[in-house]
């Protein structure tokens, strides 16, 4: 099995984890094709990219101890790494408390980690409601079952969690985002524990012709989250 890939990594964060000084770590490659994604070399050319020595992130960890109580996993997409597994159990054996940012498109990685016990919290990326995920994910025709099966895998789970959207002007609507805060909630049943939408930023984006758009307003932003909030427990607005 190959080694772990990881492209780039934040060595402290006080801003990826809730409650945790965290090590974000970058994996590259990806099963979408976001048009607003800013990590493109990570999605689109991974193999140009040098590879963190493994060595010396284990090391890091080592060190600090006791200070860098967590680790997000961020890509990229985590889940179609082969070593992902064997990477989270080490993880443990710190022990650090570890989140994964993911789409959600390979449930069966997640159910297995989470089977295993080696996740503490996951952001599921919400992209756009069902009948849009082509469009938003860049896959056209993409079926988003796959998603549906990883929402039902975390309400399940008993653990913590957040559906996070960017909202994407000319791509996103606040009919989508209301759209998505009924299918979100159709699907979790009780309200879901935490909706966050993203600011979009227009650089760096896969879709070059993104940078030319103009973000939503902070104001229209916490409009939109306002009238989403009846579906869920708690609703933030990140990047504004």
């Amino acid at each position: 099995m190959p080694p772990m890939e990881l492209k780039g990594w934040v060595r402290t964060s006080l801003i990826d984890y809730p409650d945790h000084i965290s090590c974000v770590l970058f994996t590259g490659g990806c099963n979408f094709r976001c048009p607003f994604c800013q990590n493109a070399d990570l999605v689109l050319r991974p193999a140009e990219l040098p590879s963190l020595p493994l060595e010396e992130v284990w090391a890091y960890l080592e060190r600090r101890r006791g200070q860098v109580d967590g680790v997000v996993l961020t890509g990229g997409e985590p889940t179609l790494q082969p070593d992902l597994l064997p990477f989270l159990r080490r993880l443990r054996s710190l022990p650090v408390a570890v989140k994964l940012d993911t789409n959600g498109y390979l449930p069966d990685v997640l159910d297995e980690a989470l089977e295993e016990g080696l996740l503490d919290y996951v952001a599921l990326d919400i992209k756009a409601p069902p009948e849009k995920y082509g469009l938003l994910s860049g896959r056209p025709g993409l079926d988003p079952t796959p998603i549906c099966r990883s929402i039902a895998l975390l309400k399940d789970s008993g653990l913590s969690y957040e559906f996070r959207t960017t909202v994407v002007p000319g791509l996103l609507t606040e009919e989508d985002i209301g759209a998505i805060a009924d299918f979100l909630s159709r699907l979790v049943g009780n309200a879901p524990p935490l909706y966050v939408l993203q600011q979009f930023r227009p650089w760096g984006t896969l879709d070059p012709t993104l940078e030319q758009a103009q973000p939503y307003l902070p104001e229209r932003l916490r409009e939109v989250a306002d009238r989403v909030r009846p579906y869920f427990r708690q609703v933030e607005v990140r990047g504004i």
